[in-house]
């Protein structure tokens, strides 16, 4: 049977919202466990949560009992301002990189903070980017920098660097500066490979020299749907007149 566009577009959403999953769950027992990281964002809330229940009153929480709950109102947003099938599929991340985080045992790759650090960073954003190609989300913060790029059109990925840190902070004053300082590495890392590999909230400028402005601009105006500026130009050897499509 031949699936429609519409059906081989759900297909991809949720097969990259299965395999995020699964990169999530292995890289938080695998490298931020190892390393006692705290990435940032709700990932990191909750670990954090974690930390301190084990921490100051001795209980071992699941991962899943923390971070469903916090996800609560980030959901709210998907379905109010972002859509509900982008919604339902970001929740399938959440519930599923939840229960993969609390089912697989913990498998450390290295003991070497610096490299859980790096390579962590660098998982965390290959499983988000993997998300934002398929049109979901990996919850949490991915819903509000989601609705700032759909409704400003701007990639605000080094605000929610910025908002991260307040988490660091207190993971810092909580467990030890090291850790938190190794966990913005991590962060780094996580981002940088997010705006690598997920370019659709890039812009770029063209300055376009020519005499058939109106011409060029119909044609930008129809398939980008941008408007542009024209600049009366000088030609510095032919001394000619020219126009500059900004």
């Amino acid at each position: 049977m031949k699936l429609t566009p519409r059906q081989k577009s759900e297909f991809r959403r949720y097969g990259c919202a299965v395999l995020a999953s699964i990169i999530m769950a292995f890289n938080i027992k695998s490298f931020v466990r190892a390393g006692n990281l705290f990435p940032g964002g709700f990932t990191g809330l909750t670990i954090l949560f974690q930390a301190s229940f084990q921490k100051f009153l001795g209980i071992s929480v699941p991962y899943s009992l923390i971070n469903l709950p916090l996800n609560l109102i980030p959901i709210y947003i998907g379905v109010r301002y972002v859509g509900k099938r982008f919604t339902i599929s970001s929740c399938l991340v959440i519930v599923l990189t939840s229960f993969l985080t609390d089912l697989i045992p913990a498998q450390p790759i290295t003991h070497d903070v610096m490299l859980d650090s790096v390579f962590g960073g660098l998982i965390s954003g290959v499983s988000i980017a993997l998300c934002l190609i398929g049109n979901t989300s990996s919850g949490g913060t991915d819903f509000i920098a989601i609705y700032f790029s759909e409704k400003k059109g701007k990639d605000i990925w080094d605000y929610i660097l910025g908002a991260n840190a307040i988490v660091l902070t207190i993971a810092g004053l909580l467990f030890g500066w090291d850790k938190a300082l190794y966990s913005i590495i991590f962060q780094f890392f996580s981002t940088q490979a997010v705006t690598t590999l997920h370019k659709r909230y890039k812009k770029n400028t063209l300055f376009i020299v020519t005499q058939k402005p109106e011409e060029i601009y119909n044609e930008i105006s129809h398939l980008t749907n941008h408007s542009a500026t024209i600049i009366r130009g000088e030609g510095c050897f032919s001394k000619e007149p020219t126009t500059i499509l900004y």
